[in-house]
């Protein structure tokens, strides 16, 4: 049987984990990386060095009582070398009141400095981006770093996701668990949900809403209102205290498992299309199947006409800030 830590390409093997950035999105993740166990070492990068050290102290002494034995250090980018996963959380957070691709044209210069120092210490891992805008730095790390585009994704619409099947999980009374439905597109205010294919419960999200709306003719209003409050839920979490941490946090542990034990499922994360949705040559919320080489595939859900509108034109707002970030 085939060690699931094991890679079957030419991809460094193990579980080593190598954070960058020591803000509150990094440090959420990497908390919850400690206590899932999900690796035997996680080295933390951050130019502020004598927090970093408070962070990796603080984070060790919660291994005692984790029930694993994670070894924490602060990290140098030598230690790319031989580190299986990369998770980049650095960058400039979002402000109060700016969107996500307000941010592009900072963030891409941090990470062309950063990416050309992880690729100096001859790193071929898989590389997980979550810096805002999401899905343009993982286009541009994929540039930056010439990796296969296999082993370079991005956080995408997970924790989009989370929140609308934790939204409609409230709405119908069942566990989140039993929700099936996807928030695609750019990880931002273009992003939609496919009701159309989703399900609550084994039941389809449309024949759900379809049978309510014969008794309630307001439901379409009130799924509607139920998406705004998934898509501006980040606005609205900064404004109240000033980061959204454990819920990223906890979705980047989730896609580090999936990479870890190879499980060859299906997460909405940043994936490069090659023909899927009529796209080509850009990284946006899509679901793929995730495994211990990264990417296996993209996956292109049905769409109907309203929905592949409105992913076309999420691809298009992408494809205009790539533009003017002169990454295309």
């Amino acid at each position: 049987m085939t060690n699931p830590s094991t890679p079957h390409k030419n991809i460094t093997p193990g579980n080593k984990v190598v954070l960058i950035g020591a803000g509150s999105v990094g440090m959420a993740y990497a908390y919850a990386l400690i206590n899932q166990g999900l690796c035997d070492q996680l080295a933390i990068i951050d130019i502020n060095e004598e927090k970093t050290w408070g962070e990796v102290e603080d984070l060790n002494h919660s291994v005692p009582y984790s029930g694993h034995n994670t070894k924490v250090t602060v990290g140098t980018y030598e230690d790319c070398r031989d580190a299986a996963l990369i998770v980049n959380c650095a960058g400039v957070a979002q402000r109060e009141g700016e969107t996500r691709l307000d941010l592009v044209g900072r963030n891409v210069k941090i990470f062309d400095s950063i990416n050309k120092e992880v690729m100096a210490n001859g790193f071929n891992g898989i590389y997980l981006v979550a810096t805002n805008p999401v899905d343009v730095l993982t286009y541009a790390t994929q540039k930056q770093t010439g990796l296969p585009a296999s082993q370079v994704l991005g956080s995408g619409t997970v924790l989009d996701t989370a929140r609308w099947r934790y939204n409609l999980s409230q709405k119908y009374n069942v566990s989140a668990t039993s929700v099936h439905s996807y928030i695609i597109g750019e990880h931002g205010d273009t992003e939609l949900p496919v009701i159309s294919t989703g399900s609550i419960a084994g039941i389809a999200l449309r024949n759900r809403l379809a049978k309510e709306a014969e008794t309630n003719p307001d439901v379409y209003k009130e799924i509607d209102e139920m998406f705004v409050a998934t898509r501006d839920a980040a606005y609205k979490i900064i404004q109240a205290k000033g980061s959204t941490d454990f819920g990223i946090g906890g979705c980047l542990a989730r896609i580090t498992r999936a990479i870890f034990m190879n499980e060859d499922v299906v997460l909405p994360v940043s994936a490069k299309l090659d023909g899927q949705y009529g796209q080509s040559d850009i990284y946006i919320g899509t679901p793929a199947v995730v495994n211990r080489n990264g990417i296996r595939e993209a996956i292109e859900l049905y769409l109907n006409d309203e929905e592949l509108e409105k992913f076309t034109h999420s691809a298009e707002t992408l494809r205009n800030v790539m533009k003017e970030a002169e990454l295309v």
